[in-house]
């Protein structure tokens, strides 16, 4: 693992609920630990706080089982509750910046778990991000997220807001220090089968590639595992160290499967090198 001379910043975001964003945010922090890597985890979504409760989940199924589980370093950062609009913006931007500058002593990596939302705490996530990581579902619903599509022709007519913001936010890095962003749209769900819809998501999505600044990935498929470990905190990296009730469990053939998928995104990241 290579140790960055500043803290690499990982942002998952979009503005959209239900496509494995915390999911796979939790799945990153617990194989890059486990690779070796030192990182942490800033929470921006203060309401849902999928990713918090999901860590938090782990420690208690840690502590119950009496099991020795990398537990990453995290921080939750909510909306300012101040009543005018510039100083609330003004007092989350600060607020980022100090857990950033706070966990950049002991870590190379921190993570940044966006709300599925446009809010402004989201967009000072997305202004930091050296890699953006934006997890889509296979389908027109979740592409809309990222332009508009004719249904006729599945031309691409305009990028959508979210991608106005990204670049919007990829400006400000840029203006601020001088980096750009490695942005990455990961195609969560994938059916393991072929389908016209699939083909043509995945057409309309390379043709956006290019428009608006993005590489895409495939993500993680459709697994019922993935629901159920989130209430144990447990990832798929863990399967072999605790089963269900703590005990060592071997890995199914989907099991191993799956986490393979775990290893391809960290290594179509950039996060990990193949050994």
């Amino acid at each position: 693992m290579t140790v960055q001379s500043r803290p690499r910043i990982i942002v998952v975001g979009n503005e959209k609920g239900g496509s494995g964003k915390s999911t796979t945010a939790m799945h990153i922090l617990i194989a890059m630990l486990l690779e070796g890597g030192r990182i942490a985890a800033i929470d921006l979504d203060g309401k849902q706080r999928t990713l918090t409760r999901y860590l938090e989940n782990r420690r208690a199924f840690v502590e119950k089982h009496n099991l020795r589980l990398a537990i990453p370093e995290h921080r939750v950062i909510t909306e300012s509750e101040l009543g005018v609009k510039a100083e609330a913006a003004t007092e989350e931007a600060a607020q980022f910046a100090a857990a950033v500058d706070e966990l950049s002593a002991q870590h190379d990596f921190i993570l940044v778990d966006c709300p599925g939302s446009d809010t402004n705490l989201a967009r000072v996530g997305h202004s930091y991000a050296d890699l953006l990581v934006t997890p889509v579902n296979d389908s027109f619903i979740d592409v809309d997220l990222l332009a508009s599509v004719d249904p006729d022709t599945l031309k691409v007519i305009k990028p959508s807001r979210y991608a106005v913001m990204v670049w919007e936010q990829r400006k400000q890095r840029f203006v601020r220090d001088r980096q750009n962003v490695d942005w990455v749209v990961i195609r969560n769900r994938l059916s393991h089968l072929d389908a016209r819809n699939k083909r043509n998501v995945g057409h309309v999505l390379e043709a956006l590639e290019k428009r608006i600044g993005f590489r895409f990935l495939p993500g993680l498929s459709e697994r019922v595992i993935f629901r159920e470990l989130f209430l144990s905190g447990l990832t798929l990296m863990d399967l072999d160290r605790a089963g269900p009730k703590g005990a060592a469990a071997g890995l199914s053939m989907a099991q191993a499967a799956a986490r393979q998928e775990v290893r391809a995104l960290l290594l179509g990241l950039n996060l990990i090198t193949a050994d």
